[in-house]
């Protein structure tokens, strides 16, 4: 079988692998570094929304890179979580042009409504309200929330409560 760097892994699913395979070739020969974050998004899909230190190992074997490398990409994006988390990612945005618009009354409602805090998984682990987002980058329709890298625009309390039913 082909891989990015002749090795397999057999910690990573052969979709992951297509997935890197993939990425790697988007890029110069040498600059495999570049699919680090594709690789990590398919992996961590694939494992319940978190990465473990097997995975990201196993993906610094498969690229041909210092573990570090990875490690440093998995522990720097919000993107990336590191331990076992609710399968639904949610994110508030809360930068100045969200917050004016109401983004903290946004994060109260979803705390209430789900039972969490910001950084915490509901108790049946279907929903995960991450930490704040300082900018989600849609500031024309503020404010807004990313479920599982979905965008959720013009947000109202009643708006949030039918987006969390719809996901059930």
């Amino acid at each position: 079988m082909s891989t990015a760097n002749g090795r397999k892994s057999d910690v990573l699913s052969d979709h992951a692998r297509e997935v890197i395979d993939h990425w790697v070739a988007k890029f110069p020969p040498g600059r495999q570094r570049s699919a680090v974050i594709e690789a990590l998004r398919t992996v961590q899909h694939e494992n319940e929304g978190y990465l473990t230190p097997e995975l990201m190992d196993a993906v610094a074997v498969y690229l041909d890179l210092p573990k570090i490398q990875v490690y440093e990409v998995a522990t720097f994006y919000s993107i990336f979580e590191t331990k076992p988390v609710g399968r639904c990612h949610i994110s508030v945005c809360t930068n100045i042009s969200c917050h004016l618009r109401g983004s903290a009354e946004i994060v109260e409602h979803i705390e209430k409504r789900l039972g969490v805090k910001t950084g915490e998984s509901t108790p049946d682990g279907k929903y995960f309200l991450k930490q704040e987002e300082e900018c989600l980058a849609a500031c024309v329709n503020a404010p807004m929330m990313m479920i599982d890298h979905v965008y959720y625009e013009n947000l109202t309390p009643e708006k949030v409560d039918q987006i969390l039913e719809d996901l059930e």
